[in-house]
């Protein structure tokens, strides 16, 4: 583990796999996720893509440091245009994919339609959230209840050197009634890299309206897999399916482009 430094700030990093001249991948982390919290997915997409990948903390999570709170209702806005180009800076990124799951997922939606960055070769993006749902909001008041009452507040401490900002952090930014117009339909539409959408068919935090309407707003190619059996985390409930659909459209993005050969 080892950390880099962005806009004055040590954040938790970790590469895993080797610089192989194929495109890099980044990975950014859930709401209530970290490195840890990935588990051996970044080194399973390394081996079966043969791309580098990098994945790190943001402020207020893993072991990087902990954040002022309330966060501010524009805060996954602020980490897509104030955090990420430093981040990706500073591990020299030349060209690559971003991969996001849920509020990392909004974060590499965010940067790619805020900035025609042409590093950027694609987006995968797991279980986004592009505007706010009323299941969404429901189902986190039901964890913001099972913190206090369950044993999630000592699971999630396995993975976050500070879990109370953590999670006070998450919880009172999409419980805030200002979040009700959190809406990422603008940047989707200035989106010009191809999207992969990965879902779960059982996910409590959003339905697939949220495929809907990437399909509907946005002019680049937008691939939808629905992963059956699997929850908001298909990476973990489904690791082999929602692998394949990660390399499957890696295969067919880098042979469109001709970037390089994804070795499986």
């Amino acid at each position: 583990m080892s950390t880099i430094e962005v806009n004055g700030q040590s954040l938790e990093a970790k590469w895993y796999g080797e610089r192989s001249g194929a495109p890099e991948i980044v990975m950014l982390h859930e709401g209530l996720g970290s490195v840890s919290t990935w588990r051996d997915f970044p080194e399973r997409v390394a081996e079966a893509t043969g791309s580098r990948v990098f994945a790190y903390s943001r402020a207020g999570y893993g072991a990087s440091p902990s954040v002022p709170l309330p966060r501010p209702v524009d805060y996954l806005h602020r980490e897509a245009i104030d955090v990420l180009p430093g981040v990706l800076d500073a591990i020299g990124f030349e060209r690559g994919i971003l991969l996001g799951h849920s509020d990392g997922a909004s974060i590499a939606t965010i940067y790619a339609g805020s900035f025609q960055d042409h590093r950027v070769r694609g987006l995968v993006l797991i279980e986004p959230h592009f505007f706010l749902e009323e299941i969404n909001v429901a189902k986190i008041r039901e964890t913001a209840s099972e913190f206090h009452t369950s044993s999630l507040r000592e699971k999630l401490a396995r993975h976050h050197n500070d879990v109370d900002n953590a999670f006070e952090g998450w919880r009172s930014a999409w419980l805030n009634p200002d979040f009700a117009a959190f809406d990422l339909r603008p940047e989707l539409a200035h989106i010009r890299v191809p999207m992969l959408v990965v879902k779960g068919e059982h996910d409590p935090y959003s339905t697939l309206a949220q495929l809907r309407v990437a399909q509907e707003e946005t002019y680049c190619p937008v691939e939808g897999v629905v992963i059956r059996d699997a929850g908001h985390s298909p990476q973990r409930d489904q690791p082999e399916k929602t692998l394949d659909a990660i390399t499957s459209f890696l295969d067919r993005l880098l042979h469109v482009h001709k970037e390089a050969a994804a070795a499986r």
